[in-house]
C-alpha cells in the first residue's frame, strides 16, 4: 500500500462531499436536509478564492482520507495580530485505512497551510474519535469557547 497526498480540486468534489456527509453521519449528526447543494456551493466559492484548502490521501486513484481548513478573519488581537484563524474541518479517513498515520499527515499539511496564510491559531470542534489525534498533535482545549445556536 502506497498512500499519496495532493490538494483537493473541483473534480474531486463529488467524492469529497460524500465523504464529508459520511463523516457527519458517523459523528451522529441529525440528517434532516440534503446538505449536498450547500456543501458544493461552499467548496466551489471558497476553493476559488483560496479561503478553503484541503489535502487528500489517496490509495492509487481512490480518495481514502480528507482534510480541510477554512481561513477566516476577525479583528486583530494581541494573540493574533493578523486576525486570521484556521477552522479545521472534514478530517476523515476511510475505516479500512485508519490507524496508519494518514490523519496525522493530513492534519500536518492543513496546519502548514494555515501557517502559510498567516493564521495565528487553528481551531476545531473535535469528535470523540479525533480528540486523541488533536491532543497528540499539540492542540489544547480552550475553556473560553462558547456557542449560541440560531
Amino acid at each position: 500500500m502506497t498512500i499519496t497526498y495532493r490538494k483537493l480540486n473541483e473534480n474531486d468534489l463529488d467524492v469529497f462531499i460524500k465523504m464529508r456527509i459520511n463523516q457527519l453521519r458517523e459523528e451522529g449528526a441529525k440528517e434532516d436536509i440534503d446538505l449536498t447543494p450547500d456543501l458544493r456551493d461552499y467548496y466551489l466559492r471558497h476553493l476559488s478564492d483560496g479561503t478553503f484548502i484541503s489535502w487528500l490521501a489517496l490509495d492509487k486513484d481512490r480518495i481514502i482520507g480528507t482534510s480541510g481548513i477554512s481561513i477566516v478573519e476577525k479583528p486583530p488581537y494581541f494573540g493574533c495580530p493578523s486576525g486570521k484563524i484556521g477552522l479545521l474541518s472534514s478530517m476523515f479517513t476511510d475505516k479500512a485505512f485508519r490507524r496508519k498515520g494518514i490523519a496525522k499527515t493530513l492534519l500536518s499539511k492543513v496546519v502548514d497551510e494555515a501557517r502559510k496564510q498567516g493564521c495565528g491559531t487553528v481551531q476545531i470542534t473535535a469528535s470523540d474519535m479525533g480528540v486523541l489525534l488533536y491532543s497528540n498533535f499539540g492542540f489544547e482545549k480552550n475553556d473560553n469557547f462558547m456557542q449560541y445556536k440560531l
